[in-house]
């Protein structure tokens, strides 16, 4: 024992015999020793109390004021102290059970106990009900672990990674361990370098997935591999990104695109069945690019609801409302959204819409509503009676509910009506359920996009077989050309993504000289693929599924960061221990490496 009457080593005698919430009835008059932290400590009467707590949960101590020494120490403690207890377990008085608690039926009558360790007074209170500035937990993220909501999440992911490994090792699949330094090779999102000290002036790069190498393995006649791969970008973080994360990564040789939905779908089954009781309806619905944007203004659609976007461009083609007439006139869409009810659509909630809609590049929303057969249009003196009978027709809303419409080129309407028909259907019951899933494949993505300097640059990544069909499409105009590239969906989120692969050198040539790698430039970055591809390189395919976001769907989350241990910020900063930070100045030089001072940076913040 230390001076300060803390007990550094435990004896035999107090060896732990059971977990904080293990106790039960099952255990009344058993001798039992226990270990945790102080939850809280109370006085009543003649007792004291004391809850603690480890991760299984919490249970009551007691101790009697005639043990007066024991009573003394119990008053002496504060939250967060460590301390192991030993005593005998008893029922409670029948006033005192706490059905709240699963050890709520008995408590623990105190013989003994000893200090392990004190806390300082913590920053912030240890609880789920008080929700703390969360760059205030993430500085103390041991502090904020202790909060049962994140015990139990860690412990979903857990059970998450374990099913994924059963399932897939029963399947056939091993799991390979790729390299995480790797060669730099342009994958979309920038690279984290990492700089060589015994090869002076190059640098290796952090994976910012195991692409190449799957493929690779699938070249070496693995066959079937997974991983719980870490990937690392750079990039500018949104709500659900994380600068590293993990995904399910899968690759088979010598498959079709069935192969992979059948398999995910009977993963996806058995992880909802076995971890939450629930049994999703296989096979998935799918859907291909075109018929996702064109329906839900969207690539990754909620299904959760209805809420379909309609054509309506016909109806306004040679109609008195000039806005849209002339966008139809020359080459434009008009397209439509309705809800099923007029009630609570007031001017100002309109106008909310309304900004959502030019926030996404709309010019501005139109609508028509009907409540109990009465129209209430903007339009309305634009317009003939029997078109906005059949607009009301199109949409099923001759009665009650309201049309919103964006007119202009098909991709800002998609987008701006997307995002409008989420708001819309945010207001459902459907999608307040957090217990119901709506999967989806969609797939038949374009392989290439326009980019910004008048090229064309990959959709997804450039390794995805093109559809046989669209072939002779990649040299004369790339922008036809579409991709054996799926992404499967939940409750409009994409949890994962993949592709056929490409596996012949002259084909992949071909794809990279579309997005202008030329075959020296090609040799250069991905050589050592080409050459695999020259030694009977079979067909292959595979999926990523992202296992945090996975996670947070499955367990009804707000943000990935609860499923991960040591999340960065939305600065990709990690509070806890201060990083990225500074090194010395002798270790850049062992690596060569002079840091350049933005002088324009340090003005600004002076």
């Amino acid at each position: 024992m230390g001076n300060d009457g803390i007990i550094y080593h435990i004896g035999r005698e107090w060896k732990r015999t059971h977990h904080c919430g293990e106790l039960n009835k099952n255990l009344i008059g058993e001798r039992v020793v226990i270990a945790g932290w102080v939850k809280k400590v109370r006085e009543l009467g003649f007792l004291s109390f004391l809850d603690l707590w480890d991760k299984t949960g919490l249970v009551q101590l007691v101790a009697e004021r005639d043990n007066g020494k024991l009573h003394e120490l119990f008053t002496s403690l504060r939250a967060e102290d460590v301390v192991a207890c030993a005593g005998v377990v008893r029922e409670r008085p029948a006033d005192m059970i706490n059905a709240d608690m699963a050890t709520g039926e008995v408590e623990i009558v105190a013989e003994n106990l000893i200090v392990l360790n004190r806390s300082d007074v913590p920053p912030f209170q240890v609880a789920d009900e008080i929700r703390a500035n969360e760059d205030l937990r993430l500085k103390y993220r041991y502090l904020d672990l202790r909060r049962e909501t994140l015990q139990r999440n860690l412990e979903f992911r857990h059970g998450l990674s374990q099913g994924v490994r059963h399932f897939l090792s029963k399947r056939g699949f091993i799991e390979v361990e790729t390299p995480m330094l790797v060669k730099r090779t342009p994958e979309g999102a920038r690279d984290y370098l990492v700089p060589s000290r015994l090869q002076p002036g190059k640098f290796f790069a952090l994976p910012q997935s195991p692409q190449l190498y799957k493929q690779i393995l699938m070249v070496a006649g693995v066959d079937r591999y997974f991983q719980l791969a870490r990937c690392l970008r750079d990039e500018d973080l949104r709500a659900d990104r994380q600068p590293e994360h993990t995904q399910i990564d899968i690759e088979m040789s010598f498959i079709d695109e069935e192969d992979i939905y059948s398999l995910v779908e009977g993963l996806m089954k058995e992880l909802f069945s076995s971890l939450l009781g629930i049994e999703l309806e296989v096979p998935f619905a799918r859907l291909d690019y075109s018929e996702a944007m064109s329906k839900y203004g969207s690539d990754k659609p909620d299904l959760r609801f209805d809420l379909e976007i309609t054509n309506c461009s016909d109806i306004f083609e040679k109609s008195g409302f000039k806005v849209f007439s002339s966008i139809v006139s020359s080459g434009g869409v008009v397209r439509g959204v309705a809800f099923p009810s007029s009630e609570g659509f007031s001017r100002k909630h309109i106008g909310e819409l309304e900004r959502i809609a030019r926030e996404n590049g709309a010019g501005g929303l139109s609508y028509v509503k009907v409540s109990d057969g009465k129209i209430s249009s903007p339009l309305e003196k634009f317009l003939s009676e029997e078109d906005v009978k059949i607009l009301l027709s199109r949409f099923s809303v001759e009665k009650d509910g309201i049309v919103f419409m964006v007119g202009g080129d098909e991709s800002m309407v998609s987008k701006s009506l997307g995002a409008l028909r989420l708001r819309l259907g945010s207001m459902l019951e459907a999608v307040s359920s957090r217990k119901e899933f709506r999967f989806a494949w969609v797939n038949r993505f374009p392989l290439f996009l326009p980019s910004e300097d008048g090229g064309w640059e990959p959709a997804h990544h450039i390794f995805s077989m093109p559809l046989e069909e669209d072939m002779g499409f990649i040299d004369s105009d790339p922008g036809k050309v579409r991709g054996h590239l799926y992404d499967l969906v939940c409750n409009g989120t994409e949890l994962g993504s993949g592709s056929l692969r490409v596996h012949n050198r002259q084909l992949q040539e071909r794809l990279f000289k579309v997005i202008g790698i030329d075959s020296g430039e090609a040799n250069r970055k991905f050589g050592f693929l080409l050459e695999a591809f020259q030694y009977g390189a079979p067909p292959h395919g595979g999926i990523a599924i992202g296992l945090d976001r996975l996670a947070m769907i499955m367990d009804g989350g707000e943000t990935i960061r609860d499923y991960i241990a040591f999340p960065k910020t939305q600065s990709a900063a990690s509070l806890m221990e201060g990083a990225p930070s500074e090194v010395e100045e002798e270790l850049l030089q062992e690596l060569h490496i002079k840091v350049i001072r933005d002088n324009r940076r340090n003005n600004k913040k002076q």
